[in-house]
């Protein structure tokens, strides 16, 4: 598949089948993580495979109650490793280590389209929640959740704004 038709069908999709997803694919989410950029090659970030029922439903719960995490064969929580702080101060906090994460989950995610799997990019959670269900080190700040699976159909796309409202040329 070509990347731009993997940008094209990426949907976020809240609806899976229960299939399990095969170790060979795993890998190829797992390469697509670990292929990403990041600032300074620090690779600055940590991904949780989560596959236990009881886990993912407190995730679920922890992201204000999408339930349709929980029912993901894998979700994926992307973590920001927050000592990236010591090569570059507050900005590589605040800024580098989350790109770092971003870009990652990105490249799984249009892996995720040519492997035939769905994700949706879950953003809005109870950090602290998530800490706890993760136990989580100090040093590691979660960014996403991703539930990745077989899809159970394909929304329509979304509207995008139109270009002339993004770019901007100088």
């Amino acid at each position: 598949m070509e990347v731009f038709e993997a940008i094209k069908k990426r949907r976020s999709i809240r609806n899976f089948l229960e299939k399990e997803i095969s170790k060979e694919k795993e890998e190829r989410l797992i390469e697509a993580l670990r292929l990403a950029p990041s600032a300074g090659n620090l690779q600055s970030r940590r991904f949780y495979f989560v596959k236990d029922k009881d886990r993912k439903e407190k995730l679920a719960e922890a992201a204000i109650f999408q339930n349709f995490i929980s029912v993901a064969p894998l979700v994926v929580v992307g973590c920001a490793d927050l000592r990236i702080e010591k090569h570059y101060g507050k900005r590589g906090k605040d800024i580098y280590a989350i790109c770092d994460v971003a870009v990652a989950i990105e490249n799984m995610m249009l892996e995720a389209i040519e492997l035939g799997l769905g994700t949706c990019w879950v953003g809005a959670f109870d950090e602290k929640k998530v800490i706890n269900i993760l136990n989580l080190p100090k040093n590691l700040k979660p960014i996403a959740i991703v539930p990745v699976g077989y899809p159970d159909g394909i929304p329509p796309a979304t509207d995008r704004k139109p270009k002339e409202e993004l770019i901007i040329e100088k």
